[in-house]
């Protein structure tokens, strides 16, 4: 059950992250991909790549879970998943370069 509470906190991220690609569609008439614009494009990004990582990194913190792990360790890995993504996000957000929230994100996501 404690997978269930990061799966519905990365599900909400997942939807905002989904809700500012669309109001970017809204906003600026783009149907499909990005319509040439950057922001768009790193909006698109930002979410698909939550979308890339979030899925095999549930079905993990699940398996732990079942085999038995403390349920520490599974709280330790599942939030330590949630803060990664979130610094993901913010990073790539701000910037489509290198910044600190993509590298500490990346890096906590694949610890």
């Amino acid at each position: 059950m404690i997978t269930l509470l990061y799966a519905g906190l990365c599900t909400l991220l997942v939807l905002f992250l989904a809700g500012r690609v669309i109001a970017r569609r809204f906003s600026h008439k783009i149907g499909l991909g990005d319509g040439g614009d950057h922001e768009m494009a790193k909006r698109v990004r930002t979410h698909a790549n939550a979308v890339e990582y979030l899925p095999l990194a549930l079905l993990l913190l699940g398996g732990m879970e079942l085999n038995g792990y403390p349920n520490s360790v599974i709280h330790g890995f599942g939030i330590t998943l949630f803060i990664s993504r979130l610094l993901h996000a913010w990073g790539l957000s701000r910037s489509s370069s290198a910044s600190p929230g993509r590298f500490a994100g990346t890096g906590l996501t694949w610890c």
